[in-house]
């Protein structure tokens, strides 16, 4: 399908660190590397990111100070023909969320070679701008404004939700090309089969941020508890960085503290549980949550405390997850089973192999 030999990335960070645009980048080169024998080498755009100068034989440069003259020197190093791939959020590059000097050099670097290609990865667009005591109030406009010139200067643009799409064109007023929705995949593996709810034990999973699950146990734990009885839950794991709370056990069900773990041994637990509580991202970001993503991919049922009046980026409350707000009922295994194969299905239209398929087409 592809003659293209290499794809520069632009990333905020990879491994060591923990960054989930980093992973989906390095997971997304493996694949591209696998399927269409694409190579991609990383420009780091973090200048306090720490890392080696080559990871899985993937070569890396880094950009050491937020520079649009350093930036357009590192991309000269390389052939003019070699696409660029953007993986953009805004405070991924810069501390305030407006990284200027990137928006310059590549505007410049499109100067210099006119007919090179750059497709940009829209992770995040802006921030919110609320409430107007923050930074982001006051720095809106301006990361609007970078998000718009990207969008200019891009060849192609990939999002990961319908509503950035929607507010991309608004913004650029759809003079741009038509922007491609792919909601993200799961960053640490994917399942070709996934085993009935019968072959597992009945665990329930809790991953995320340290914030995002401190708010299940603080704020959620009554749809918890109540999860955890219909379900018949035996363990609860809890994995990422520690909560800082005392956590024991919920209703004598233990909470085992996994910490963070590695993506196999994250997926291992996955497989052999039934469940997984989310209180955050709100159903309108399910679709850029890595998170939601991964729980879609080893076929877990995902409960969340709330769920939207209308269908979006194709997920459906009670369909492809449930939502334990008391309207509901209470949950029984066959209907979470239903739900766990819905929400695989519906992941399995956008999986690793089928984006890296998008990605090489529109880099080519």
């Amino acid at each position: 399908m592809s003659n293209l030999a290499t794809v520069i990335a632009i990333v905020p960070r990879l491994p060591p660190a923990i960054d989930g645009v980093g992973d989906y980048a390095l997971n997304l080169a493996r694949q591209l590397r696998k399927d269409f024998n694409i190579h991609t080498h990383f420009i780091v755009g973090n200048s306090t990111w720490q890392g080696a100068a080559e990871i899985e034989g993937f070569t890396i440069s880094q950009i050491t100070d937020n520079s649009a003259n350093i930036l357009v020197n590192v991309l000269s190093n390389y052939h003019s023909s070699s696409p660029v791939l953007l993986h953009y959020v805004g405070y991924g590059y810069a501390k305030r969320g407006c990284p200027v000097w990137l928006v310059d050099g590549l505007q410049r670097w499109k100067g210099l070679y006119p007919k090179s290609n750059l497709v940009t990865m829209f992770h995040e667009l802006y921030a919110s701008g609320y409430p107007p005591w923050t930074s982001s109030f006051w720095l809106s406009s301006l990361q609007k404004s970078l998000a718009v010139r990207l969008t200019q200067l891009s060849d192609r643009c990939i999002t990961n939700r319908q509503d950035c799409a929607d507010t991309l064109n608004q913004l650029t007023h759809s003079s741009q090309p038509e922007i491609i929705i792919q909601p993200v995949f799961s960053n640490i593996g994917e399942l070709k089969e996934i085993p009935l709810f019968s072959q597992r034990s009945r665990n329930i999973v809790i991953f995320g941020h340290p914030n995002s699950k401190k708010q299940v146990y603080q704020q959620c734990i009554k749809q918890l508890e109540q999860t955890c009885q219909t379900l018949k839950i035996k363990m609860i794991y809890d994995i990422g960085k520690p909560t800082g709370l005392e956590l024991s056990s919920i209703k004598s069900i233990p909470i085992q503290e996994m910490g963070v773990m590695t993506s196999e041994e994250i997926s291992c637990i996955l497989t052999n549980s039934i469940a997984a509580f989310m209180n955050y991202p709100p159903p309108k970001e399910l679709a850029k949550s890595g998170v939601f993503a991964a729980y879609c991919a080893h076929g877990l049922v995902s409960v969340m405390t709330s769920s939207s009046q209308k269908i979006i980026d194709g997920l459906e409350g009670d369909k492809h997850y449930w939502v334990a707000d008391g309207k509901s009922g209470n949950l029984c295994l066959d209907t979470a089973q239903m739900i766990a194969q819905n929400a695989y299905f519906w992941y399995e239209n956008h999986n690793l192999s089928k984006q890296a398929q998008v990605f090489a087409h529109y880099l080519n």
